[in-house]
């Protein structure tokens, strides 16, 4: 190690015994064994269950992403009853509810209710206590292989390739979606000021 220049020397402690402060611990494989036999035991204890949660299918959000279709967080109140299926029994059979989602197009809800009503078909609940079933357990004649999870599916059939007709390419996409976002905004000045129209013309013919 070389020096420049008319700088301080260094003074570097090499001589500070430091295996007497290493730590060290051998435990790791006893414990990685001690925490994967808890899971097999917290698994067994469980029961049969659903290997991933049932979660909606959703738009991505912004122009960019709406394209695409992912599992949304959880399902809505709406849609667990339109498929007849409680929030508290969902939350036990494997359903995620999100309270806060609002459903903002019919195709949208629609599938997602699809989804509910096809994952509440192939579901199989076992009775907590064999020869003592509850309502809403499977009756052993009605059991059938556990299905694999159902994965997002798109809510729109892509359509075959074809023409452009004359109609399309004249048509404006931008001009008519800002005329009708301008009519939405105005839609309230323009009845109000027809509601003070007709009240004074009420009020001249009096």
């Amino acid at each position: 190690m070389g020096f420049a220049h008319n700088n301080v020397l260094h003074d570097n402690h090499f001589r500070k015994d430091w295996q007497r402060r290493v730590k060290t611990w051998f435990d790791q494989p006893g414990r990685k064994l001690r925490r994967r036999n808890a899971r097999k035991a917290k698994a067994a204890a469980l029961g049969v269950r659903p290997l991933t949660h049932l979660r909606p299918a959703v738009r991505g959000q912004t122009v960019r992403y709406n394209i695409k279709i992912r599992e949304g967080r959880g399902f809505t109140l709406a849609e667990l009853k339109e498929a007849g299926i409680g929030k508290k029994e969902a939350r036990g059979v494997g359903i995620v509810v999100d309270h806060r989602r609002r459903n903002l197009s019919v195709e949208g809800k629609q599938v997602n209710v699809e989804r509910l009503k096809a994952y509440k078909e192939r579901l199989i609940v076992f009775p907590r206590k064999t020869g003592k079933p509850k309502k809403g357990d499977s009756l052993r004649s009605s059991r059938r292989p556990l299905p694999a999870s159902l994965s997002p599916s798109p809510a729109v059939i892509p359509e075959a390739p074809r023409q452009i007709t004359a109609e399309e390419r004249e048509f404006e996409a931008y001009k008519t979606l800002r005329t009708s976002r301008a009519e939405q905004r105005y839609e309230g000045a323009r009845k109000a000021r027809a509601a003070k129209k007709e009240e004074e013309e009420a009020a001249k013919k009096k």
